[in-house]
This record gives C-alpha cells, sequence and structure tokens, in this order.
C-alpha cells in the first residue's frame, strides 16, 4: 500500500462523519469524499502531502457538496448555512478529536437496512472495500452488490438516518452487525481476494482497531470480547503465513516461532473471559476453535477432535457454506479424508460456491488425504482456475506438480 492510500483509509471516517455533521445525507457524503480522494490524486503528488490531510479532504469535500447544493435550487436554503460555514482548502477545519469510526459504523448498520445490507455499506463506506471484494464475500456478483449498496444509501435516505450514537434499545442489533462488517474486513486483509499479495497488514490492523473501539463501549458483550479474541489469535500467526518470497506457508508448516506470543496471549485471555459471559454466540466458538490452534505447540499436536466439535456447534449457531467448508477439513482430521469428504458433498452441488478456488481447494485436499490423486488433480486445476490471489495460485500449483509429478 502507498502513503496516499494509508491516508486514505486512515482519514476516510473521519471525513465521512464531519461531512455528515454538516449535510446528513451518506450517499451524497460519500460522493463528496470520493471527489476529494480524487483531487488529492491528482494534486499531493506535485504538490506534496498537506501538513494536515484530514482537514485538506474535508474542505475539498465540503466545497463538492455546496456545488451541489448550488445546483439544486430546491437546496438554497441548506446552500447559504453550510457556505456560511466552509473554509478555503488549506485551512483548518473544526472535526471531532474523538475516533468517528465506530459511530460511522453505527450509522451503516442502521435498523432500517437489513443484516447484509448493513454489512456491506460498512464494509464500503468505512472499510473502503471495493465492490469486487465485497462481492466475493457474499458469494455474488458485483452489479447484484452495486445495486444492494445503491438501495441501502436510498433506505437510510428515506429512513432519515443521521449521525448520532443510537439508542439503548438500537445498540445491541448494531453492535452485531459492526461485529460481522469488522471480521469481514479482517478476513480480506488477512487473506486478500485477488493481487499479488496475500496479506494486506493495514486493514487487517484496520479491522482490529475498529473491533477494540467496539469492546471497549460494550466490554461485558460476549460476542465483542469474542470477535476481537478471534482477530488476535488469527493475527498472531501472520507473521509466518508468507515466506521470503511472499508466497503462502499453510498453517501445518508454519514456523510458530514466528507467531505473535504478544497478539496470541491477549487473544487467549479474552477468548476465556467471553466464554464467562454467559450465552455463547459465534464469534466466542470461532475464538475457542483459533484457541486450540494457537496452544499446540506442533499441526500433529491439534486437537482436531475438539475443534470439529465446535465446528459442529458453530453449525447450529451460524449454519451456511463457509462454517461446512472449515468442518469438513475439521472433520477429515480427526475422523479421516471419507468423513470429511462426506461432510464436504452437498456444497459440491451448490451452486454459490461452484466458482470458489476455496471449495475446489478442499476438496482436492481431501482426495489427495484418502490417496485418489486423479480426481484431487481434477479438484486441483479447477481451484487455480477460479482462485484470483496470485500467492494462492501459486500454492495450489506447486501441490498440483507435486500430486502429478513422476515418481521415477
Amino acid at each position: 500500500m502507498n502513503e496516499m492510500e494509508d491516508v486514505w483509509r486512515r482519514e476516510a471516517p473521519h471525513v465521512l462523519a464531519a461531512l455528515l455533521r454538516r449535510h446528513g445525507d451518506l450517499a451524497d457524503c460519500e460522493d463528496a469524499a470520493a471527489e476529494a480522494a480524487v483531487a488529492a490524486v491528482q494534486q499531493w503528488p506535485s504538490a506534496g502531502l498537506p501538513d494536515d490531510p484530514r482537514a485538506w479532504l474535508i474542505t475539498v469535500a465540503s466545497r463538492r457538496l455546496i456545488d451541489r447544493v448550488r445546483s439544486d435550487s430546491a437546496r438554497r436554503r441548506r446552500e447559504a448555512a453550510e457556505t456560511a460555514g466552509a473554509d478555503e482548502p488549506g485551512t483548518a477545519v473544526t472535526t471531532s478529536e474523538s475516533d468517528d469510526s465506530l459511530q460511522m459504523l453505527l450509522l451503516c448498520c442502521h435498523p432500517a437496512l437489513s443484516r447484509p445490507s448493513q454489512v456491506a455499506l460498512a464494509l464500503r463506506s468505512v472499510g473502503g472495500l471495493t465492490v469486487e471484494q465485497i462481492s466475493a464475500a457474499y458469494l455474488v456478483p458485483a452489479r447484484t452488490m452495486t445495486q444492494r449498496l445503491t438501495r441501502a444509501r436510498a433506505t437510510l435516505r428515506e429512513a432519515g438516518a443521521t449521525f448520532t450514537w443510537p439508542s439503548a434499545e438500537e445498540l445491541p442489533a448494531r453492535v452485531a452487525a459492526v461485529l460481522d462488517a469488522c471480521y469481514l474486513m479482517f478476513n480480506e486483509g488477512y487473506t486478500r481476494t485477488a493481487g499479488p499479495d496475500l496479506l494486506d497488514p493495514g486493514l487487517a490492523g484496520e479491522a482490529v482497531r475498529l473491533t477494540r473501539l467496539v469492546h471497549e463501549a460494550v466490554p461485558d458483550h460476549a460476542e465483542a470480547t469474542g470477535a476481537l479474541a478471534l482477530m488476535l489469535l488469527t493475527q498472531a500467526r501472520a507473521p509466518a503465513r508468507v515466506d521470503a518470497a511472499g508466497d503462502l506457508v499453510p498453517l501445518a508448516e508454519q514456523d510458530r516461532t514466528l507467531w505473535d506470543t504478544a497478539a496470541a496471549a491477549e487473544g487467549l485471555a479474552l477468548t476465556h473471559d467471553a466464554l464467562r459471559l454467559g450465552h455463547v454466540g459465534p464469534f466466542q466458538v470461532q475464538a475457542a476453535i483459533a484457541s486450540l490452534h494457537v496452544e499446540a505447540a506442533t499441526a500433529e499436536q491439534t486437537d482436531w477432535t475438539q475443534i470439529s466439535l465446535l465446528y459442529a456447534t458453530l453449525s447450529d449457531l451460524a449454519p451456511g457454506p463457509a462454517v461446512t467448508l472449515n468442518r469438513a477439513v475439521a472433520v477429515g482430521m480427526a475422523r479421516g479424508p471419507e468423513a470429511g469428504l462426506g461432510t464436504l458433498a452437498p456444497l459440491l452441488t451448490n451452486g454459490a460456491l461452484a466458482r470458489h478456488h476455496r471449495l475446489h481447494a478442499v476438496h482436492a485436499h481431501l482426495l489427495e488425504l484418502a490417496g485418489d490423486t486423479t480426481a484431487a488433480a481434477t479438484a486441483y486445476d479447477l481451484a487455480i482456475r477460479y482462485a484470483r490471489s496470485v500467492p494462492e495460485q501459486r500454492y495450489l500449483g506447486r501441490r498440483l506438480a507435486a500430486l502429478t509429478a513422476d515418481p521415477r
């Protein structure tokens, strides 16, 4: 990630928050912020990074909003109020010093929206994920996701959603959606959907930071504690996840001495706290699974039986293809590849997953363990065809090459 992308990721929620305080319409504010980002790309390389990038972006975006107001006679009253408070580019702009990111997430997760729309809008507006990345997470075409985001913004406008802290009654449901958004953001940072790099440390780190904000705001929320624990336990393995060439190193082959012991320790402590807080939810169960991986001194010592049982619990709490896919791996490791293939079988006829590389990669791995090298090679070939991450393509290619190599 270059410096400008890093600045934009850090400042975008604050820019949007400042605009929303003046204007109130998320769609208009997002458009104005995007125009300010384009202006920054055009001007900063030659003029240099401003001393206060946030103020610069807010000011330019504010002027874009005012230009729109001036072109619409129905908004003349708003124009007068906004023009009176406008600043010239490069001057200081009064903004809240508090972190606006959490409040932005809560706005996106407004109850007028469905859960998928809440999460998708949060990923786009706060996480900065592309439509392609979000659509991949939901296994839908990019055009479908674009339409969903457009409808979500229109729904917020119709509902009169404002940039305010939700009521005590609304907060729990919004927190649940916020956690889903943070976790999907983390996943995209931990395993990029496409491109030359496997990891996006900045995005994963931002997801952890946002989840900390949620945890600090609702410290007794069991799922917020579990989500933070899960991310820390997973992030702890990141230093060993790629080799010097940037290629993927699977969990079983990682040098565990490279793991981040501080993140692992904090994650284990939070997992213990989360499981003590009462009703067990999906993030707590996933944190428990991650803790078993971290606690195993070697890959061979991993308690796959316990992990498979936890995935069965997770399947009851939050059924879905991703859970079934992971459960198949755990069952295959605990009870043998044939059992894993039996768990995986329903997904092989699932149209939504037919073009998802990880389904075919897991299928290939289990077939290879079962000794069916011909079928495994076919599955690896499909996985390579559908993978869009270059490091994953290379890893799958190596597995296929090793499987089909002439033993002579």
